[in-house]
């Protein structure tokens, strides 16, 4: 049986995060990608010109036509940009409710552009994390989704996990990246308790899709059978990797993407 997972995010024209970087770790990682495209951004290394709003009726059909078809393992949910488009994913997922959902809250950029309007937060909050698997925050993010100061040490981010996991999602994954140190540490928490996942931090500018990528290798993961926990540990180590190969890439001028095809390519 073929593993199938549907990455439910914004377009990135540039290629290096959203739609594009899902499905390139889906590729990646032996597993076939389909997509619900939430938004189309101009976007490249430098930042992001526009964002056009897909219609939250051609979402829903997008969602309906795949789902009615592949018999989807996993999902991962990325940009959603305003609050109607959140009610029709959670809509789309109540109608196919079969799916194992990791859910990335994204809300701003790599280069600190917005991709989430102000207003839609509550609703991501209230309609979207109960529904989710996972949900994979990054500091920001996480300090956002609960209006508190971002986390400064490992003890914060474990009570703002458990406030988040207090929201409705089976687990939280607070992503440190944004922190300092020598080593990049994220915390996930669930029933069986907190667990750390540890890698050394990369000093490199080529961070653009850092999240989307790991959001969705953790989806492939599950799509694959692993067990949460396993597939955080192989999408930690898959990012990583990605991470430290993506000098191997010389992609536009500012922040450059991570090199999803590591092991692959030359």
């Amino acid at each position: 049986m073929t593993a199938i997972a549907v990455t439910i995010a914004g377009s990135d024209s540039g290629g290096g995060a959203g739609i594009q970087a899902d499905l390139k770790t889906f590729s990646a990682l032996g597993v076939y990608g389909a997509s619900v495209v939430t938004a189309l951004t101009a976007q490249n290394t430098m930042g992001v010109q526009g964002i056009h709003d897909v219609p939250p009726a051609f979402v829903t059909q997008q969602f309906d036509s795949v789902f009615s078809d592949l018999d989807v393992k996993a999902v991962k949910i990325g940009m959603l940009s305003r609050s109607a488009t959140i009610e029709a994913v959670a809509e789309g997922l109540r109608r196919h409710d079969r799916a194992q959902v990791v859910l990335d809250p994204v809300m701003v950029a790599a280069s600190g552009n917005r991709l989430l309007a102000s207003d839609a937060i509550g609703a991501l909050r209230q309609v979207l994390l109960p529904k989710a698997l996972l949900v994979t925050p990054n500091l920001p993010e996480a300090a956002a989704l609960l209006d508190e100061p971002q986390a400064e040490d490992e003890q914060a981010m474990c009570r703002q996990a458990e406030r988040i996991l207090a929201l409705g999602p089976k687990a939280v994954l607070v992503k440190g990246g944004h922190g300092a140190g020598r080593e990049s540490t994220d915390i996930l928490l669930d029933a069986q308790g907190v667990r750390r996942f540890t890698a050394p931090r990369i000093e490199t500018r080529n961070i653009h899709g850092t999240g989307c990528t790991l959001s969705s290798a953790i989806a492939a993961g599950l799509a694959n059978g692993l067990s949460l926990s396993n597939a955080v540990a192989a999408g930690k180590d898959f990012i990583s990797a990605a991470i430290g190969a993506s000098t191997q890439l010389h992609i536009g001028r500012g922040q450059g993407p991570v090199h999803h095809f590591h092991a692959f390519w030359p």
